[in-house]
């Protein structure tokens, strides 16, 4: 039947529950927009010879049904949870470090209300919101000051222009890197206003080098930390406190841009104890498993006047680019224009300084997920392994089975450094290792995992502990 009559009213498809429902959950306006559309397109089916709708009853169920499918599409949340069962621990495109259950409840006591951000309590008058979290920062880096921005990039890009603008910067040829999203140090110093003075070769430089390179046009020497990459073989490359100590006969300021963000003090590559071990708690990590990166720590012991590094790395907390250093100094990068630009919020803060209260507490090996993910062993990822693949394996056509692999830290951090972990491989009849990793893609949430040697494997340890019964569960969803 081609009866246009068939179709209601949209006033008529607006009194029905389902149209209510529709309008408590997106809106009336949204919802009117919706059931036009969706009668339309039946209209142009019906005079298309599509039969289906018999009665008004039909057509209003399929105008209904289409215009939630409709308001969904338009609604849906671009950012949205997803399980990360791919290993890597500082997953950028997930998201990098989450967040420490301090840190998230942090967020909501701030965000929720009003909060001291540019408010000077005790005074009763304006304050400066650059000042919040110095105090924690100093305490678990050894630091004189500190100042917060929002990216490391924007780290390094202030520090240049506060320091070097319209001067030159002395930096080895094998540290101008790349990191993900093209960013090149040489791009972000002409950024600056700061000119490049290349020293070295790609695989060697020494501090004659850069003393070779001074002149009274050098500003700062800065040296970058190769955080994703490593050059191996005939290399050479001077140690920190060489570079202070050359820096200080000249009177020229030592910038280090660590990137990863690592806060452990070990005896790092400046052969200096630091100041400050594990936030001064006096509790040492049970474990290690990223000691190969440089620790902020050992930077300031080692002399340097500043530091920059990431804040949702190695630290485990919200996107940050954090400036540690020589009190004078840090006043100039918290004085400079840019600042403006480049300052974080007050749910950054937020949470940046719930998670430094964790590293001053000592607690957090137990309480930062990304400090947890790192030091957990491959025995304790194999037991939950072993019970995830033994619930996978009961749905009817899944098989899974444990295998030995490897995870990674991820983020820039660490390269070359593997995890030795155990990975669920898991098959489903009649699907691909491709075209299972896509179903995976498309639950609700989404799980994200990886392929090796043909088979699609999950990885526990990016997966928290309380997910662990939610995979076979989202698995059996897929046909």
């Amino acid at each position: 039947m081609t009866d246009f009559r068939l179709i209601p009213s949209v006033d008529e498809l607006r009194r029905s529950a389902g149209a209510q429902a529709l309008e408590r959950e997106f809106g009336a306006e949204a919802t009117v927009d919706a059931l036009r559309a969706a009668a339309a397109e039946l209209r142009a089916a019906i005079a298309g010879g599509d039969g289906a709708c018999a009665t008004e009853a039909a057509a209003a169920a399929r105008i209904e049904g289409a215009a939630a499918a409709r308001l969904r599409e338009a609604f849906r949340r671009s950012l949205q949870p997803v399980i990360n069962a791919t290993g890597v621990v500082i997953h950028t495109n997930l998201g990098r470090a989450p967040l420490a259950a301090t840190a998230i409840a942090r967020i909501g006591e701030v965000a929720r209300g009003y909060s001291s951000l540019e408010y000077d309590v005790e005074r009763g008058g304006r304050g400066r919101r650059d000042v919040h979290a110095e105090r924690l920062l100093c305490r678990v880096t050894g630091a004189e000051a500190a100042v917060v921005v929002n990216n490391n990039a924007a780290a390094t890009l202030i520090v240049l222009a506060a320091l070097a603008a319209g001067r030159e910067v002395i930096v080895s040829r094998g540290e101008l890197v790349e990191i993900g999203g093209g960013f090149r140090v040489p791009d972000v110093m002409a950024q600056s206003g700061a000119a490049l003075r290349e020293v070295g070769t790609t695989n060697k430089t020494r501090a004659a080098d850069y003393a070779a390179a001074i002149t009274e046009k050098t500003a700062l020497i800065l040296r970058v930390h190769p955080s994703n990459f490593r050059i191996e073989g005939f290399t050479e490359r001077p140690r920190l406190i060489d570079l202070v100590t050359l820096g200080r006969k000249f009177n020229i300021p030592v910038a280090e841009d660590l990137g990863s963000g690592h806060l452990r003090s070990e005896w790092g590559q400046s052969g200096v104890r630091p100041h400050a071990e594990w936030g001064q708690s006096g509790v040492r990590p049970h474990s290690d498993p990223v000691g190969t990166e440089p620790a902020v720590g050992d930077t300031i012991a080692a002399g340097a006047d500043l530091c920059c590094f990431s804040g949702d790395k190695l630290l485990g907390g919200p996107q940050a680019g954090i400036i540690v250093g020589r009190a004078a100094l840090v006043d100039r990068v918290r004085r400079h224009p840019l600042m403006r630009a480049l300052r974080v919020d007050k749910m950054t803060y937020a949470a940046l300084e719930a998670t430094l209260t964790e590293y001053a507490a000592g607690r957090a090996p137990h309480t930062i997920p990304v400090q947890r993910m790192l030091a957990a062993t491959a025995d304790e990822i194999r037991a939950r392994a072993t019970g995830v693949a033994t619930a996978i394996g009961a749905l009817a056509g899944w098989r899974a089975e444990v295998i030995e692999g490897t995870s990674a830290v991820g983020g820039g951090s660490a390269p070359g450094v593997t995890l030795p972990t155990s990975l669920v491989a898991v098959e489903k009849s009649g699907l691909t290792a491709d075209a299972l990793e896509a179903r995976l893609r498309q639950l609700t949430p989404p799980i994200v995992a990886r392929i090796e040697r043909d088979r699609l494997v999950i990885d526990l340890r990016t997966v928290f502990p309380e997910q662990d019964g939610d995979l076979p569960r989202l698995l059996a969803r897929i046909a």
